[in-house]
């Protein structure tokens, strides 16, 4: 039986593929798992890391949310989201008040580095924006995410990571993306769990204190991971494991109920070829992929059901079909 539903929301740069090991912790919870690639990552459309506005990746998110709530209205659903993905989760759900069920927060970005965003380097990206916005400001330093140093490796080695480096106009629409979650703070009233670790190098650990201070939730939970850095779901043995732990404790606690029985098993019926190969019945946001020559500017994309083995960017990538 499907106890409810849940959105993970990756980080920059990055792809949904490297969350397989959590979805299927969750997945064994009895828990839903979807996601997508955002755009400009991964296997979505659209130039590397770019995007017109921070906006897009909220609209893409409700979207996605709407479509697996078709077939399962009465599902309780939680947000899952790192680093920019966690801002994209904050956004999500202030712009929709009560929606949903709870929201996992880990290392998300709340406020900007104090080393990349000083006054200057603000001033100067605003500047830059307008005269050399595809202008990189150089990859991510892959040795500040984990202390475990096989993430690193795989990390690096990841044919889906985008390499070509930070260009001024997302770096800009990220800052844009920090001054609109400090105003939406006040306005989550959800339940949520937020994991930071101290030596997190790329999204200030004084953000998490914000949140926990200015959200209006009533039941909230900060845990402070000392000494680790910044991918906690990917971090040595000790803090992921207790990372999966506090997840399980929020998303797998209270959510049986009988009335979804007859609903869940229905859609399980209608989705045995999805099943086969995922473990779940999953829906995405179709993607086209990145054509070799010209990239065409982004535009609308429908629902599809996902068909068996395509390598399309799903959440729960198995058989190949990894993200």
């Amino acid at each position: 039986m499907i106890r409810a539903l849940v959105f993970i929301s990756h980080g920059a740069g990055e792809h949904c593929g490297r969350y397989e090991e959590l979805a299927q912790m969750l997945m064994g919870l009895g828990l839903l798992v979807f996601a997508h690639d955002h755009v400009g990552h991964g296997q979505s459309e659209g130039e590397r890391m770019v995007v017109s506005d921070f906006h897009v990746f909220v609209r893409d998110v409700l979207q996605h949310v709407d479509v697996m709530q078709k077939d399962y209205p009465r599902l309780p659903v939680f947000l899952l989201g790192h680093s920019m993905g966690g801002a994209i989760v904050i956004l999500t759900a202030a712009d929709r008040p009560g929606h949903f069920a709870g929201m996992v927060l880990i290392s998300p970005l709340v406020l900007a580095s104090p080393e990349s965003a000083t006054t200057f380097k603000v001033l100067a990206a605003k500047v830059l924006n307008l005269i050399l916005p595809n202008m990189s400001l150089g990859p991510i330093d892959s040795s500040v995410l984990s202390r475990n140093k096989t993430e690193v490796d795989l990390y690096n080695a990841d044919p889906l990571i985008c390499r070509a480096g930070l260009k001024v106009c997302f770096g800009t629409q990220l800052l844009n993306a920090v001054s609109r979650v400090e105003r939406a703070l006040p306005k989550l009233t959800l339940p949520f769990l937020l994991l930071q670790g101290s030596a997190d190098r790329l999204c200030d650990s004084r953000g998490a204190y914000l949140l926990m201070e200015q959200a209006k939730s009533q039941d909230k939970t900060l845990k402070i991971y000392e000494g680790a850095y910044h991918v906690l779901h990917k971090e040595l043995p000790e803090v992921t494991n207790s990372v999966f732990h506090e997840i399980n404790m929020l998303c797998g606690s209270g959510l049986e109920s009988p009335q979804h029985s007859q609903e869940a098993s229905g859609a399980v019926q209608r989705n045995l070829v999805l099943e086969a190969v995922l473990g779940h019945t999953l829906l995405a946001l179709r993607r086209r992929r990145r054509r070799a020559k010209a990239r065409g500017p982004w535009r609308e994309r429908q629902p599809i059901l996902v068909p068996s083995g395509c390598r399309i960017p799903v959440m729960g990538m198995l058989a190949q079909a990894l993200v």
